[in-house]
């Protein structure tokens, strides 16, 4: 595995590495070491020195720092002379950070220079103009035309492959295409459709133009409402189609499947707070409906993966069902 240390003047590679580990969750052999104004070269060179000493396993390291020419970069510059199988990008944003983490997970064999070059078209993927015009010319790529999720240019009836819809994931996640998504899943899953499973989200115009926006390159999202997806799932011109299902709340994945779409394990990641519910832990609330509705889901031999980012450790339903039940016991008899 690659070490990756970031580096920059002032708190701005805590900052991002916080951002990042707020994406992947926690990273081994990741390091971030800043240069404060009391400081000089060498109190930045011996925090590198130290982060590289702090790893395990790393034969490799890669330095993302701030600004070349910069301290960090000049005495990460200077580790590189002693370490030529080492490498370093100046320019860090989150984009870069991202990829390099997406690399290293993706593909762990990678070397330092390997992961040094596919990070930096990503990082100037990264900046972006709202409105899209304010990007220089030169800068602004022509739109790939819009593709129908019905793929319309397919005769109805036509076996693609062998006719039935690749579901490398089915996510519960009430925030739906978010940067753990983005960042996490989908480099990790390798769907090229994300398919938003809502009746609302199909209902509400910029829910699904911000969906589209999210999507990184190469993969498509759709919003489809849930009468829809019944439909593709059971549409063999989607049997070359590898997709990652976002649902809002358990109450659709069973609706859905006892519609007939085959889905075999659930991937439990966020369900946001409201009035009524109870927070059976940090990042999942539920009310007696959904309780229910996991239960329901269990019984149809449904299996629950319940973790935020691929890298978490797989964690187990039932406690936090349990939890949630009692304290939803507790709430009824106040």
């Amino acid at each position: 595995m690659v070490g990756i240390i970031l580096a920059s003047h002032g708190g701005f590679a805590d900052g991002i590495a916080q951002s990042a580990q707020m994406l992947f969750g926690g990273q081994e052999n990741f390091a971030h070491v800043i240069l404060t104004p009391e400081e000089g070269p060498d109190d930045i060179r011996n925090k590198m020195e130290q982060a590289v000493a702090s790893f395990k396993e790393c034969t490799d390291v890669l330095f993302l720092v701030d600004l070349w020419g910069g301290t960090p970069f000049n005495q990460a510059n200077g580790l590189l002379e002693k370490h030529p199988n080492w490498a370093a990008v100046a320019g860090m944003n989150l984009p870069m950070v991202v990829e390099a983490l997406t690399q290293r997970l993706t593909n762990p064999d990678a070397s330092a220079h390997e992961i040094a070059t596919a990070i930096v078209e990503p990082a100037k993927d990264g900046v972006k103009t709202k409105p899209v015009d304010l990007m220089p010319q030169n800068s602004q790529k022509q739109a790939a035309p819009k593709e129908s999720i019905a793929k319309q240019a397919i005769p109805e009836g036509t076996v693609v492959g062998d006719g039935k819809i690749k579901i490398v994931l089915a996510r519960i996640d009430s925030r739906l295409l978010h940067g753990q998504v983005a960042t996490g899943w989908i480099p990790t899953m390798h769907p090229d459709r994300v398919i938003v499973v809502s009746d609302s989200v199909a209902k509400d115009e910029m829910r699904k133009s911000m969906i589209r926006e999210a999507a990184p390159a190469g993969v498509k999202a759709h919003t489809v409402p849930l009468a829809k997806m019944v439909e593709i799932a059971k549409d063999p011109r989607f049997g070359d189609t590898n997709a990652l299902l976002l649902f809002e709340n358990p109450e659709d994945v069973l609706a859905v499947i006892k519609a007939g779409v085959e889905i075999e394990t659930v991937n439990v990641g966020s369900m946001s707070y409201a009035p009524g519910d109870v927070n059976a832990n940090n990042v999942l609330s539920m009310n007696q409906k959904d309780v229910d509705t996991f239960h329901e889901l269990e019984k149809l031999g449904v299996k629950f993966d319940v973790r935020k980012v691929p890298t978490d450790k797989t964690g187990a339903l039932e406690p936090i069902l349990n939890k949630a039940q009692n304290l939803l016991n507790e709430q009824k008899n106040k």
